[in-house]
């Protein structure tokens, strides 16, 4: 879909680029999960996060992106940062195979959580642009930092266990060591 068919005329005001950090968390596999998502525009920073009570790591990996996409307003280039390879390999790299092959993987089988799938997939196609990044998970990139401690957070909340607030204190997640 052409992301400027959502607006009168086709026109649609000048894209703008939206930031994009994701994390998903589980405690067993499947268990209980969350995800938490951060959105930042310029100065604007929002944050998303649920938590599911029985699910698995890759489906709040795909959701943390798919919640932060349906959070975006307007078509715009979004540049997306995850340490699940999960997410990213098949948005990139096994989606297209995926489609074309009436999603099934290459061994013939169906696509696991194909609906998140698809639904990312209706997603990306609204928007101007869309990359993303691997990085690797909890090493001192302050943003994946950051949404892993939402999400964990927010598992040991649902199950009554103390959250430990030092990750403000700790200086190897300060602004300063942003990864970028």
């Amino acid at each position: 879909m052409d992301s400027a068919s959502n607006f009168p005329g086709g026109y649609y005001p000048l894209a703008k680029t939206v930031h994009m950090f994701t994390d998903g968390a589980c405690s067993g596999n499947p268990g209980a999960g969350a995800y938490a998502c951060i959105l930042q525009y310029k100065e604007h920073e929002k944050i998303i996060s649920d938590y599911s009570p029985k699910t698995t790591n890759n489906i709040m990996e795909l959701t943390a992106v798919i919640k932060g996409f349906e959070s975006i307003k307007y078509p715009c280039d979004v540049e997306i940062t995850s340490d699940s390879k999960y997410v990213v390999q098949g948005a990139t790299e096994w989606l297209p195979n995926w489609k074309s092959n009436n999603w099934k993987t290459a061994n013939k089988k169906p696509v696991a959580n194909q609906e998140l799938w698809q639904r990312l997939d209706e997603l990306i196609q609204e928007h101007k642009s869309v990359k993303f990044h691997w990085i690797k998970g909890h090493n001192q990139h302050f943003y994946n930092c950051k949404c892993d401690k939402i999400a964990t957070d927010l598992i040991k909340l649902h199950q009554n266990i103390p959250i430990d607030n030092s990750i403000e204190e700790d200086p190897q997640y300060t602004i300063d060591t942003i990864a970028m």
